[in-house]
């Protein structure tokens, strides 16, 4: 099976005559870490973890992201964790953009490779460990879950973007198109994690400005896009976080296609007062 190419970084560190200027932007709207950042210096190891460091893009603070924690992990051949998953409450996703990967619940391994996508609800006490001769690279996405009563919490599953059909946004004759590894329509489930591809001339065609609050990591190719009120130019191995309400539009102007890993927060009422009000 042929899987695209997807963006993870390497680490190391540039040259001491490399040139400062860069494209980080943090704004109380928005805000771009490029790939160039992502450097071994800014690496975090964590509690349970074997042969492995994070690249932490997006934690819930004051002022950034309030609803979810991104992670771009790198694994040593035979690392891993036994207790990855320190918050009980949390579900998470994991997408593998190089190497491959492991990951058990209970007695069952599942195999992950490039393009292979994992859901793990709360509680399911999954284990992982990287396989090969070389790092796995993948992204954690990882969120508390919101319960409803009445509504049964979602069941872990795996799939491959490459077996999933991509939905074409009406109207652009396949230039702008999501990969959904969630139907929109199960309640279950109170966040999705899409790759979303444009094709060279595809473009988000209006300022969406909506509740959802994003994080958005480029797999492949550039794009210039709309945050709030400033076009940036992005391109794989970015990552771009957006607040609930930014206003946000694209337009991918190739060579090639350019392509996201997306995250939403969905499907829940807005809770009326703060954490802790």
């Amino acid at each position: 099976m042929t899987h695209p190419p997807y963006f993870a970084p390497h680490g190391g560190l540039p040259g001491q005559a490399a040139l400062h200027t860069g494209r980080a932007v943090f704004t109380e709207a928005y805000a771009v870490i490029p790939k160039g950042v992502m450097r071994d210096i800014v690496t975090s190891n964590l509690p349970h973890w074997r042969g492995a460091r994070a690249w932490i893009i997006a934690r819930p603070m004051t002022g950034f992201a309030e609803t979810f924690a991104q992670y771009v992990m790198e694994v040593a051949p035979g690392g891993g964790s036994d207790a990855p998953e320190p918050d009980p409450g949390a579900e998470g996703v994991i997408f593998v953009a190089e190497g491959a990967v492991e990951i058990a619940l209970g007695e069952i391994a599942h195999l992950v490779e490039p393009g292979g996508y994992a859901y793990l609800p709360p509680g399911c006490g999954w284990r992982l460990r990287a396989l090969g001769e070389h790092p796995a690279r993948f992204h954690w996405i990882r969120k508390r879950y919101q319960a409803v009563e009445g509504i049964d919490a979602p069941e872990p599953f795996f799939a491959d973007e490459a077996e999933i059909a991509p939905v074409a946004m009406p109207g652009t004759d396949g230039r702008w198109a999501t990969t959904r590894f969630v139907d929109p329509d199960d309640l279950r489930h109170d966040m999705h994690v899409n790759i979303v591809t444009f094709q060279p001339g595809g473009l988000i065609p209006f300022e969406e400005t909506h509740v959802m609050e994003h994080g958005l990591y480029v797999l492949e190719g550039k794009a210039v896009y709309r945050l709030n009120r400033d076009w940036v130019e992005v391109e794989a191995g970015d990552f771009m976080w957006l607040r609930a309400f930014c206003p946000q539009a694209c337009y991918a102007g190739g060579p090639g296609r350019f392509r996201y890993l997306l995250y939403k927060d969905v499907n829940r009422h807005p809770a009326l007062a703060l954490p802790g009000a």
